[in-house]
């Protein structure tokens, strides 16, 4: 059985499902549910009429050009997550149904359901890979079978599950915006520096409001925090690469030193409650966006669209410029205050000597 799943490339192991499928899946989210939120918003901000009239109608439903890329999140998310395990082009192809179901019957909580259906199917439709003379038709008949059936039987309770979850979180940190907001800006801010995909996460748990308001704060403490308390090592280039890239990049060196990530955890610490109970940031738009940070601004757009969706619903009456300079205060300013503060007691410290955050 280990030669033939090695034969297969079926490596069962945290780092193939947990970091590289989690990883994968963010991607998948960008690709569709994202980059169609974005659409959206420039449509009605900008009042273009092609991207905010109805492009097609399907069983009754209508689609504006953002719509249509939102509805496809479940087959981005599950083709992106068979490409990362390596599935061949029938298993690949084959995921775009398996992700629509498993979305579809996950309700809210549909990116939880996708990553396991889509790994299962994966890994199953890899095994069957051409092991047949018929292959054209066994290969896509068995992936697709076990995802249908996967998705009519553990999406529904995954989804469940994961809403469950992401909505406890939220409806904590509505109650003790101090203390859940220092946990979840720490856990999200960590996690977009370990190699795995703080995005995914957020994405998976729908985690949004003032919870999504203190993971962008974690985000954006750790990608500025290092950018800015590595700069003397690393210049520009390296402040661009981890202020708007990640974080993830200090992670060899982490693993060198560990507590040259204490100044970006603490500042992750500060700006989260005050994030939560001076601001009241909340990033009421796509879910994935809360585990962005300053990534490419994914974060600070989430957060705008979200206003102008709260406006546009009536739940917000404007957006105030209390809205902007709490989010640049937490996005920007303080990481970029704090973090080199915190840093400098470190180094006087000797915890932390030159060359560490070289990248």
């Amino acid at each position: 059985m280990k030669e033939f799943l090695k034969k297969k490339d079926v490596e069962i192991s945290l780092k193939r499902y947990g970091i590289d499928a989690l990883g994968a899946m963010a991607q998948g989210l960008f690709c569709s549910l994202l980059i169609g939120t974005i659409i959206n918003t420039i449509g009605t901000q900008f009042h273009v009429p092609f991207l905010t009239t109805t492009v097609a109608t399907v069983a009754g439903i209508e689609y504006t050009v953002g719509g249509l890329a939102v509805a496809m999140s479940g087959p981005a998310m599950a083709v992106a997550i068979a490409h990362a395990l390596k599935s061949p082009p029938l298993v690949l192809f084959s995921m775009i149904t398996v992700g629509f179901a498993a979305n579809a019957l996950g309700g809210a909580g549909g990116p939880l359901a996708v990553l396991f259906i889509a790994i299962i199917s994966a890994e199953i439709g890899k095994m069957v890979s051409k092991e047949t003379k018929v292959d054209i038709l066994v290969t896509p008949l068995v992936t697709i079978g076990v995802g249908i059936f996967m998705s009519w039987l553990i999406a529904p309770p995954l989804g469940k599950a994961a809403m469950w979850i992401g909505n406890l979180i939220m409806w904590a940190t509505e109650l003790q915006p101090f203390l859940m907001g220092i946990l979840v800006s720490v856990l999200v801010g960590v996690a977009l520096t370990l190699p795995i995909s703080s995005a995914a996460i957020c994405a998976a748990f729908g985690l949004t409001g003032l919870a999504g308001g203190a993971a962008v704060a974690g985000c954006c403490a750790q990608m500025i925090g290092f950018a800015v308390i590595s700069f003397r090592e690393n210049k520009w280039g390296g402040l661009i690469s981890q202020g708007i890239g990640t974080s993830m990049l200090q992670m060899g060196n982490i693993v060198k030193n560990p507590r040259i990530w204490i100044a970006p955890i603490i500042t992750s610490a500060i700006t989260g409650p005050i994030a939560t109970c001076l601001f009241k940031l909340r990033m009421n738009g796509a879910p994935v966006s809360s585990g962005m940070g300053t990534c490419g601004l994914v974060g600070q757009i989430g957060v705008y669209t979200g206003w102008v969706n709260d406006v546009a619903e009536g739940t917000k009456s404007a957006i105030t410029a209390f809205d902007w300079i709490g989010l640049i205060m937490i996005s920007f300013v303080l990481p970029a205050v704090i973090a080199p503060l915190i840093h400098l007691g470190v180094r006087k410290a000797g915890w932390v000597k030159d060359g560490d955050l070289k990248l």
